[in-house]
């Protein structure tokens, strides 16, 4: 594969949108949003793992935030890197079908270990797929379109996560009809999604591959032009990703493992939980979505650069009272009620995250960004999942729902502080 020299020299100069374009976002939105549909399937078939394999919840834990965020991530990087160099059509088809491949073989597993490295090995594809599509979209769509081709990415791939819960348990109970003998059902629901990924390379192959552009005058130093950014700005950069981590620690020290706490709590029906959770997750990213982009558009003249900073921590502070009546809930009713508010809040204050870093990183440097920043943000994510699963086996006797909250209003408080000093020092 040789280094593209696709580049397109631009000062002050709109790309125009195209349809074309437009269909390839809405095609690498669909894309990454099957992808992630493999998350909420896992939550759902949690219970049934965790059985077939004899695991406790801390070992879930790790096996959703260890293996399906930190691992991926951190080996995201490198993949990110090359496409920077190389061509991203090519490197976006090689890991569709990585996808697949991998989420197959990990359905095949013979015990925990190989199921817990196959599933961190599907999930590098994953992460990998996200910075570089954000790193295609300010290429594919002009600049007045970019905040909301990047909004319908998020739309598309949010709604990919929530079918993903909706339709677990009715892929599990279907996969009961077909699995051979011999054959967990929840390992044929596994293999029928890594069934998508051919027509989603069929298609793949048709996407247009545009050229950077990139504007003169910015760094084109490689690899090292990004050091320099990050010592100007070091004070930002640590209060925006402590506000952002806090958020991520709090959200996936309830998303993965909600399934698994309400069946267990309230003897839920897992279906009907699925499709509730399912509904959930869709609604809040879409509508939290919607919410961000009409916030910004009003507080932007008003208060600037301070204004993203300032959603970020109203919707932390919001969020503490949810997950405090969360751990306390009466009944599954209330507790999905309170899931529902939680993950409305936190989503429009992790909206607008994509532009921040488009707006503030060359574009030589894009896809890398993205991929660092996804890491560093996945070490705050894996530690959510291994806080609820740690304090269920060992300090509240099995109660999921009450240790999501004890691991989650410590991390949102942190969050609101972050974000508020990030505001403050905007403003000043």
């Amino acid at each position: 594969m040789a280094a593209i020299a696709d580049t397109i020299d631009l000062t002050g100069i709109d790309r125009p949108t195209t349809t074309a374009g437009l269909w390839a976002v809405a095609f690498l939105g669909i894309t990454a949003g099957v992808q992630m549909s493999d998350r909420g399937l896992q939550s759902i078939l949690s219970p049934a793992i965790k059985d077939s394999f004899g695991v406790s919840d801390a070992v879930i834990g790790a096996l959703h935030g260890v293996a399906g965020i930190l691992v991926a991530s951190a080996l995201a990087v490198p993949l990110a890197r090359l496409a920077d160099k190389y061509s991203r059509k090519a490197i976006l088809l090689g890991l569709i079908l990585l996808w697949g491949a991998l989420t197959a073989l990990s359905g095949l597993a013979p015990n925990f270990a190989l199921f817990f490295i196959g599933r961190a090995a599907s999930g590098i594809t994953e992460f990998a797929m996200i910075p570089v599509v954000y790193s295609l979209i300010p290429d594919l769509v002009g600049d007045r379109h970019r905040v909301a081709s990047n909004l319908a990415f998020a739309a598309l791939m949010a709604s990919g996560a929530s079918a993903g819960f909706y339709f677990g348990g009715n892929l599990l109970d279907f996969a009961g009809t077909i699995a051979p003998a011999g054959i967990a059902p929840w390992r044929t629901a596994i293999l029928c999604l890594s069934l998508l990924a051919l027509p989603l390379l069929a298609v793949g192959l048709l996407l247009h591959d545009p050229p950077r552009r990139v504007v003169r005058g910015a760094e084109r130093d490689g690899p090292a032009a990004l050091a320099p950014f990050l010592r100007a700005h070091k004070r930002r950069i640590l209060l925006f990703l402590g506000a952002a981590g806090g958020l991520a620690i709090a959200v996936q020290a309830v998303a993965p493992l909600a399934a698994m706490g309400l069946v267990r709590r309230y003897a839920a029906d897992l279906v009907p939980t699925g499709h509730a959770l399912g509904l959930i997750t869709l609604a809040t990213s879409l509508g939290s979505l919607a919410v961000a982009g009409v916030v910004d558009r009003f507080l932007q003249p008003r208060l600037g650069a301070a204004s993203r900073p300032v959603v970020m921590a109203l919707g932390a502070v919001l969020a503490i009272p949810c997950l405090v009546s969360l751990g306390g809930a009466a009944d599954d009713r209330q507790a999905l009620t309170m899931i529902a508010l939680f993950l409305a809040l936190t989503s429009t204050a992790n909206a607008l995250i994509p532009t921040i870093l488009q707006d503030i990183v060359p574009a030589e440097l894009r896809a890398r960004s993205f991929a660092i920043y996804s890491f560093v943000i996945a070490a705050f994510c894996a530690l959510g999942p291994l806080l609820t699963g740690g304090l269920s086996d060992r300090a509240v006797g099995g109660n999921l729902l009450l240790a999501m909250a004890i691991a989650g209003v410590p991390a949102l408080a942190g969050a609101a502080l972050s974000a508020g000093l990030m505001a403050r020092r905007q403003r000043a």
